[in-house]
């Protein structure tokens, strides 16, 4: 919301009188002082006009889980645990996911209540890396890589896939990074060249990898370098250094 309107939403202060706030250097943001009324402001910041607050600003949430095998990526289901079932309840009414994975998957989920930053971290159009370790039902062939390299075509969407990078760590295990993580993308990825995923496991998005000290099930705040790793302004400087 801009600035302006979060002062003018308050009773009595006219929008002209939000604006010369502003102007005269009275409102702050996050005890920073803002003199542009059109500037963007979030629900988690706290806003002040001299000593007092017009918004107190919420609490953001960011958290890593590691996600065991047999959970559904869901808020809330009516036959199967879902990931939100190893939170805090205080939390779960808050919290939706960024980056889902299937019930059968593993790994690195995140979860957080800032819509803003979980876009940023799984809009395709921004390519930000996710990394995952596979097992597949027949031996990985050589062409693999090269098609992977190329984009795969997915029918449905009638779009090519953008250009992903397969480690291979054995004859039926892979490191796969792609760069959009639209539904289900490694598992088609595998099935257009003839092959089948047995076992996927999540260990990266973007500059944020699962902790090893995590055990399944078990989840921990983000740390703030981590959570900086997503905004606008570091995404563009890790996309050029790419």
């Amino acid at each position: 919301m801009k600035l302006s309107r979060i002062l003018s939403n308050r009773d009595g202060v006219s929008r002209k009188r939000a604006n010369a706030l502003i102007a005269a250097g009275r409102v702050t943001v996050n005890g920073t002082p803002c003199r542009v009324p059109a500037r963007d402001v979030d629900r988690f910041s706290t806003v002040r006009v001299d000593e007092a607050i017009i918004q107190p600003g919420d609490t953001a949430h960011y958290l890593m889980l590691h996600k065991p095998a047999g959970y559904l990526s869901a808020t809330v289901d009516d036959v199967h645990t879902t990931v939100l079932d190893l939170i805090a309840p205080s939390l779960r009414q808050e919290l939706h996911i960024a980056g889902r994975l299937d019930r059968a998957s593993t790994g690195l989920l995140i979860l957080t209540n800032d819509g803003t930053w979980s876009r940023q971290l799984t809009e395709p159009k921004i390519k930000l890396p996710k990394v995952y370790r596979v097992e597949t039902a027949d031996p990985i062939s050589q062409e693999t890589a090269q098609c992977f390299a190329e984009g795969i075509w997915f029918e449905f969407e009638q779009l090519r896939t953008s250009p992903a990078t397969l480690e291979l760590l054995g004859p039926q295990a892979a490191r796969v990074t792609i760069y959009e993580g639209r539904y289900h993308q490694v598992k088609r990825m595998f099935h257009a060249v003839g092959n089948r995923i047995t076992s996927l496991h999540r260990e990266q998005m973007g500059a944020i990898e699962l902790d090893a000290a995590l055990a399944p099930g078990d989840s921990r705040p983000l740390t703030a370098p981590e959570i900086d790793s997503v905004r606008p302004a570091t995404v563009d400087r890790l996309l050029v250094q790419s």
